[in-house]
């Protein structure tokens, strides 16, 4: 089996061996010297589309049956542009399927303690189902108890002791998003 390297170029890609190809080449399943090989480009947006039109009709079933709409609330310290942005993404994704969502936006200099009593009246909120804190958070905040203080039944990243357990033993509550986001790929 030969392997195919391939090196960043606007022009071309490279074999193993050296022999020069087209990098379009690379993604249309053709292979210098392997057959055995398919190329296949992922399409992040389209498995996206799909997961949420499969998502806005199990929601529009559940709120049919009488089940509370859910609800997600991010928890955004700082201003952080990168995770602005993602906080932002995830409240587009929950209105297009149906998810309440709620952005609670705190300024970094705020307390830990404020911090810490925005998560307890959000464990405390029947209508909010999910909670998520956007990392990272700013400097020197503690990052562990900060994430501790979530309801394990709210921790939709998964990150809590109780949950990370429950995934270790194959009987997960949530599934981190990342991590299964690749493997839906």
């Amino acid at each position: 089996m030969q392997a195919l390297i391939y090196r960043p170029s606007r022009r071309f890609a490279y074999a193993a061996d050296g022999r020069q190809t087209k990098p379009q080449d690379l993604f249309s399943g053709t292979f210098v010297g392997n057959d055995d090989m398919v190329a296949r480009v992922l399409d992040g947006r389209a498995v996206a589309q799909e997961i949420q039109e499969e998502l806005r009709g199990e929601i529009q079933a559940r709120l049919a049956s009488g089940w509370p709409r859910p609800g997600l609330a991010a928890v955004l310290v700082g201003e952080d542009p990168a995770s602005q942005v993602y906080v932002r993404n995830k409240h587009r994704a929950c209105q297009r399927v149906g998810i309440e969502s709620r952005i609670i936006q705190i300024p970094a200099s705020a307390s830990v303690d404020q911090l810490l009593l925005v998560i307890d009246q959000l464990n405390d909120d029947p209508t909010v189902h999910g909670i998520l804190v956007q990392l990272p958070l700013p400097t020197g905040w503690p990052t562990r108890q900060v994430l501790d203080r979530i309801d394990p039944s709210k921790d939709v990243d998964a990150f809590s002791p109780i949950n990370v357990g429950r995934l270790v033993q194959g009987r997960p509550r949530f599934l981190p998003c990342t991590p299964h986001g690749v493997v839906q790929l």
